[in-house]
């Protein structure tokens, strides 16, 4: 028999031909025999796929999931070196981040023409500026996120399945684009629904570990307590961003800061076991992936605010801005710290959210908090301070990456 055995590596398979064959001994395979002397771009590429072929049968026979191109590189590392990089999560992070963009930059403007047009809202200041402009990009961007999230991110059921949610707050905010607006009820049911579904998808029926402010202690949360607090938050998350949207970039661009923050506490503490261990949070293993996310997600409304920054071309609509706030409040609810939401959208919850929290206190509780103040909070200031939407969107951003950094130092080191 040709080659010596091995012990494979954890996570990484070592295939062998020996005879055409594979020979597994328990967790031992052979190693590679000495190459055919037969050269020649067919026979390279015979090779190639043989080699490839045998991998993944190994791969299935000790019970591991397809990665998809993280997986297929693995398998052809051995043809040609350099795809080892496509093995590396900040290459697929970047990698999958410039696809997204690059997709969202050609197929917006490609297909736009057969989205609906926006009519004008009736309370919203300037709305007349918005009437006949393509409204509804989001169920491109989304469609954009969802495909490249399966093709880069490594299998996990609770990203595929959240893309699935998020695929379908998508596709309901896309009917609400083109029925000329849905009752608030049926809105607010569904997004619960989907709050719901989120929620149990994340947790299951478990307790939660939760890390929390000004307290080095990690909490295991029974799931009756915190199923209903994540429920609230994605629902509050859906609904804030959709607020948000009434500004030439504002929307996109306050839940591009939030991602991008989030993935970055993912990629280099929650996921990464020496600074969680350093930082005092819980350690989770799928973290990179979950940053792998949230860097196709920014990659796609950078391609999206190409075209949407003032005087905008295209709109994202419902049909873009409650499928990302879902995806925020998913976020937020993974990282095992509820009061992200604050930290990470403090800006989106202050302009979008108090408006919900003014109507709800006032249906609910004749309550009548914050008269003198119109929301969400860029109708006021364009209002009452004449801000120019420019202007609305520079100065709500930068206050956004304040706040988003101070707050996050102070959550992240005052333990």
């Amino acid at each position: 028999m040709n080659g010596s055995l091995r012990k494979l590596d954890p996570g990484y398979m070592v295939h062998a031909h020996v005879s055409r064959m594979t020979v597994f001994s328990g967790r031992w395979i052979t190693a590679p025999a000495m190459p055919s002397r037969r050269s020649g771009p067919i026979f390279a590429f015979w090779g190639a796929f043989n080699r490839a072929r045998d991998r993944l049968r190994a791969h299935r026979q000790i019970g591991e999931h397809p990665k998809m191109i993280s997986d297929i590189a693995a398998f052809l590392v051995p043809s040609w070196g350099p795809l080892r990089l496509l093995t590396s999560s900040f290459m697929l992070a970047a990698i999958a981040t410039m696809v997204s963009a690059i997709g969202a930059m050609v197929l917006i403007p490609t297909l736009w023409k057969y989205l609906p047009t926006d009519r004008g809202r009736a309370h919203a200041v300037d709305s007349a500026a918005s009437v006949g402009k393509p409204i509804a990009a989001g169920i491109i961007m989304i469609g954009i996120i969802v495909i490249t999230a399966f093709l880069f991110v490594p299998f996990d059921f609770r990203i595929y399945a959240s893309m699935l949610l998020i695929l379908a707050a998508s596709v309901l905010g896309y009917v609400d684009d083109t029925s000329g607006g849905l009752s608030e009820l049926t809105l607010g049911l569904c997004d619960l629904l989907l709050a719901v579904l989120a929620a149990i998808i994340i947790f299951g029926f478990e307790p939660a570990k939760v890390w929390l402010p000004f307290t080095a202690e990690i909490l295991t949360v029974p799931a009756w307590l915190h199923i209903p607090v994540a429920v609230g938050i994605i629902w509050f998350s859906i609904n804030a961003l959709n607020c948000s949207d009434g500004v030439d970039g504002l929307s996109g661009t306050l839940a591009l800061i939030s991602i991008a923050v989030l993935g970055l506490l993912f990629y280099m503490a929650i996921g990464h076991i020496e600074m969680s261990r350093y930082l005092l949070l819980p350690f989770d293993p799928d973290g990179y992936k979950w940053a792998i996310v949230c860097a196709i997600t920014c990659g796609c409304l950078a391609g999206y605010l190409w075209y949407n920054v003032p005087p905008s071309s295209v709109m994202m609509g419902d049909a873009g801005s409650r499928p990302i706030g879902l995806l925020i409040g998913i976020l937020v609810m993974v990282s095992g710290n509820p009061f992200l939401i604050v930290v990470c959208a403090g800006v989106i919850l202050a302009n979008g959210a108090t408006g919900l929290f003014k109507v709800a206190m006032l249906r609910f509780f004749k309550l009548s908090l914050f008269s003198g103040i119109r929301f969400p909070l860029h109708d006021h200031v364009r209002k009452n301070f004449h801000w120019s939407n420019s202007q609305v969107l520079a100065r709500f951003a930068m206050v956004h990456m304040a706040v988003t950094l101070t707050l996050l130092s102070i959550l992240l080191k005052v333990r």
